[in-house]
């Protein structure tokens, strides 16, 4: 997977079944988020090297396409037994290049695994729909096609779960081939992972791996063999990948930013409440697009529940992402961590009240890590950029309203729309919310309302453009093609009458 270098190791690019050292010049730093460390150097693919993997997956795909959909099934399961034969070490990969906390980082790996039995399902998903004598002596069926290679672009923030849950396996169970522009900040568990897959026998080049800019990964968007793009990351990069490859006669999927709300009503469970709340704002250190960054609590109940929630931030332990009892990791890399100090500071600066901060939080032994404690700003108002924009780290902002429709229109006016949270014992507020909230997955007394794989991960506004979802029967759709055919065949008489036929659908 990757080279020994003199100082330190370079890691390669993973085009037809094979690592190869790239020809470039240019190299990423990849860190260990918890030392500060520098793990070894990145490539930044050229284009050539993008053409040579797109390549690759189109060379792949006639005969990867056309293998039975039962045997390609047979393979996805086998990736899923290596997944789970694997996860010790895929977890603790996660831990080091990214930072979560080791309890995180095994749920991404289940998520990657999650994914993986949803594309186990693929021959019951693909099936299609027929319908016997439409007309007289005359059947249509409807059939779910392979479409050719895709591109996957993947974000820093779940290095198993998005390129290896969310992104191959559906693709390549419904037999297309996929080329995955990894981050090149967390690209090692997708590097381990690929091997997964050979091992597991999926045919070299049906899955590749590269690492690379914006303005090599644009080759994607106008190439004219790749046939669709799926994207997690920023709104400003979404809209364009969408707008771009969609001109150039793509489908698309592009999941992009959230700046997720949760609803606390008076009649609340003030203390479970503030327990889902922690876990939803701090989890992953908010580096994930549904982690819960702004509370809107009824002003009735707002001392009780920000004293519950600073009480519980106090007990999270900040601590190296490998060790058992650390609950909060570091963030990715310093880059990163200056711009969610940069956002506190701006917090201050618009007049929210800062009640807990953890900028200045210590780890012993390892004090050049990125880290970066619960932060909690109170009192945060409509007009505060802090409480409107995605910062995507642990900051919680709390917004205090009159009432349900009070909090309801200030969620229902931030331009994301990911995900709505209501925290209430009323069931005529819990469906008045579920129905009128713009949030496209919701939780009821759920902090992190995201659905198990069978069901879609469904943004809306800001932070989805497409028309497909990814997972759920969105996916089998997204990376399929309907075909319809129609056939009529003719008995002896009729092959005999050779006056033409005016059939027009309508007998």
């Amino acid at each position: 997977m990757e080279k020994e270098d003199v100082k330190i190791r370079k890691f390669m690019y993973y085009v037809n079944g094979e690592y190869k050292e790239s020809s470039t010049e240019k190299y990423t730093e990849v860190y260990d988020p918890s030392t500060g460390k520098v793990e070894g150097l990145v490539p930044c693919c050229t284009e050539l090297e993008v053409e040579e993997a797109i390549q690759a997956a189109k060379a792949a795909f006639p005969v990867w396409s056309s293998t039975p959909v039962m045997k390609r099934s047979q393979v996805l399961y086998k990736v899923r037994q290596l997944i789970e034969e694997n996860l010790d070490e895929l977890t603790e990969l996660v831990a080091r290049e990214h930072g979560k906390v080791l309890d995180e980082a095994k749920g991404d790996v289940l998520k990657a695994k999650e994914g993986t039995e949803l594309a186990c399902q693929i021959p019951t998903q693909m099936m299609g729909d027929s319908l016997m004598n439409i007309s007289n002596g005359v059947d249509t069926v409807l059939y779910r096609e392979s479409i050719g290679v895709f591109a996957g672009i993947v974000p820093f923030n779940f290095p198993a779960m998005i390129p290896m849950g969310w992104m191959a396996p559906s693709c390549i169970a419904a037999g297309n081939t996929i080329v995955l522009k990894v981050s090149s900040s967390t690209p090692r568990t997708a590097l381990r992972m690929v091997e997964l897959y050979k091992e597991a026998g999926v045919p070299d080049g049906v899955i590749n791996v590269v690492t690379c800019t914006r303005n090599e990964a644009e080759i994607f968007l106008t190439h004219k063999d790749v046939k669709g793009i799926t994207f997690v990351g920023t709104t400003n990069v979404g809209k364009h990948i969408y707008s771009t490859a969609a001109a150039h006669g793509k489908r698309v999927q592009a999941l992009c930013q959230a700046k997720n709300h949760a609803l606390v009503l008076k009649d609340a469970a003030i203390e479970r409440s503030a327990a889902g709340i922690i876990n939803a704002a701090f989890g992953c250190a908010g580096e994930r697009c549904m982690a819960l960054p702004v509370v809107a609590v009824e002003e009735e109940v707002a001392d009780e529940l920000v004293e519950a929630i600073v009480r519980l931030a106090k007990d999270i332990k900040v601590g190296p992402a490998y060790h058992k009892d650390s609950t909060l990791g570091p963030v990715v890399d310093a880059k990163h961590k200056a711009n969610v100090l940069n956002w506190i500071e701006k917090g201050i600066e618009e007049g929210a009240d800062l009640i807990l901060d953890g900028r200045d939080v210590k780890v012993e032994g390892f004090e050049n890590g990125f880290y970066i404690g619960p932060t909690i700003f109170d009192n945060v108002t409509e007009d505060m950029s802090v409480g409107s924009n995605e910062i995507f780290g642990p900051v919680l902002c709390i917004k205090r309203v009159k009432s349900f429709e009070h909090g309801l229109e200030l969620m229902n006016n931030n331009p994301f729309a990911n995900g709505s949270i209501i925290y209430t014992q009323s069931g005529y507020y819990a469906r008045e919310f579920s129905k009128r909230t713009h949030g496209g997955m919701v939780g009821v007394n759920v902090g992190i309302p995201v659905p198990v794989g069978v069901f879609p991960f469904s943004g809306h506004k800001d932070s989805f453009f497409g028309d497909l979802h990814c997972l759920g029967k969105d996916a089998v759709r997204f990376f399929t093609e309907s075909k319809c055919v129609t056939t009529r065949w003719f008995d002896e008489q009729e092959m005999k009458n050779t006056k033409v036929s005016t059939w027009d659908g309508t007998m």
